[in-house]
């Protein structure tokens, strides 16, 4: 009799619009601080400097036509024929995401029905024991849904669920605030399945930490930089130093807090997959991880970005990452049977998980 039910990734897809919008399509823009005091510097510096931080040079944003359930839809179809089974068995779709969908030219968000709803009316699902329902975690969203849906597989009340993570940013940013420029869209989608083995495997740790007293506001919804703007509408805002320095101080605990559930040396890791936030604070938070274990790490080697050119699509960067290494479209990285992977995100909350997975 096999001794383990293991959580597996059977399939994956995700959505990448295929609308491309470079960083210098923002030399014209006026841009000005919270306080309406307009940044004087030129264009091209201000460019330069938001690209030598973050590493984003261009990113994808969603058509008119196209909304957030939408994309979510494109990478669950994919994920689902990627894993060769049957929609009707899925026993839950897990939807991570912030703002629902958002028609284009408004800032509203619409969640009622949920956006997993949405995504089981879109696959033509008619199996009324598929529950469908969406997580609110910031950008750890994704991750949280994956623990969910491992929880519930382990527990013995599902065998497979759909978990994606989708965004449409680009509907809920402030073209007045530089900031504006890390946010993209994008959709990232699995097929989680409980499969029985003698071995552990898939899914084999997870961490969860939440600090939401100072912490709280650091990213949230205000009015526009823009002079006279109203206060009636709302956009996404970020206080970006207190996120770097909350980040670095602690996202590597809680992916050590994972790690430290498993019995596997930090040598064995092969690929961490951290949200695609910022390039910078990637890489320091992954050298402070490893700098736990009184060990240096080849960033290079170990944590694959695509942040360069799809930008931070929030829930999405993970799922979205993961498709993109297996499927071969990732220059420089690829994923074997038996590696060992981190999945990390920090977010809105302020939230921070991670997961121990093993190919």
């Amino acid at each position: 009799m096999s001794k383990y039910i293991n959580s597996i990734i059977t399939g994956t897809g995700s959505y990448i619009p295929e609308k491309v919008v470079t960083n210098d399509e923002f030399i014209k823009q006026d841009f000005f601080e919270k306080d309406e005091i307009k940044i004087d510097s030129p264009g091209e510096v201000i460019i330069s400097k938001f690209s030598d931080i973050t590493g984003i040079f261009e990113r994808r944003w969603a058509k008119p036509e196209q909304n957030n359930s939408d994309l979510a839809y494109e990478a669950a179809k994919i994920a689902i024929e990627n894993a060769g089974i049957d929609p009707e068995t899925i026993d839950q779709i897990i939807v991570a995401h912030n703002f629902g969908d958002v028609n284009i030219n408004t800032v509203q968000s619409d969640a009622v029905p949920s956006l997993a709803s949405r995504v089981k009316h879109k696959l033509g699902i008619k199996n009324t024991a598929c529950v469908p329902y969406d997580v609110l975690f910031g950008c750890p969203g994704w991750i949280q849904g994956m623990i969910q849906a491992d929880s519930y597989i382990r527990s013995g009340l599902a065998k497979k669920c759909l978990v994606i993570g989708s965004e449409t940013l680009s509907r809920v940013v402030d073209i007045y605030d530089r900031d504006m420029m890390i946010f993209s869209d994008g959709a990232g989608a699995v097929i989680l399945e409980g499969v029985e083995s003698d071995e552990k495997s898939g899914i084999l740790a997870s961490s969860m930490m939440s600090h939401t007293i100072e912490e709280v506001d650091y990213l949230y919804m205000g009015k526009s930089n823009a002079p006279k703007s109203s206060d009636q509408i709302r956009y996404i805002k970020m206080h970006g130093r207190k996120i770097y320095e909350y980040s670095l101080s602690h996202v590597p605990a809680a992916m050590k807090a994972s790690m430290d559930k498993t019995d596997i040396p930090i040598t064995e890791v092969k690929k961490v997959l951290i949200h695609q936030a910022n390039e910078k604070m990637d890489a320091a938070i992954i050298q402070r991880f490893y700098k736990l274990y009184g060990m240096r790490a080849d960033i290079e080697k170990v944590m694959p970005m695509n942040i360069n050119t799809l930008g931070n699509n929030s829930v999405a960067t993970v799922p979205t990452l993961y498709d993109m290494i297996l499927k071969g479209v990732l220059p420089g990285h690829s994923i074997k049977k038996n590696d060992i992977l981190v999945f990390a995100s920090v977010g809105a909350g302020m939230n921070i998980n991670s997961i121990v997975y093993k190919q």
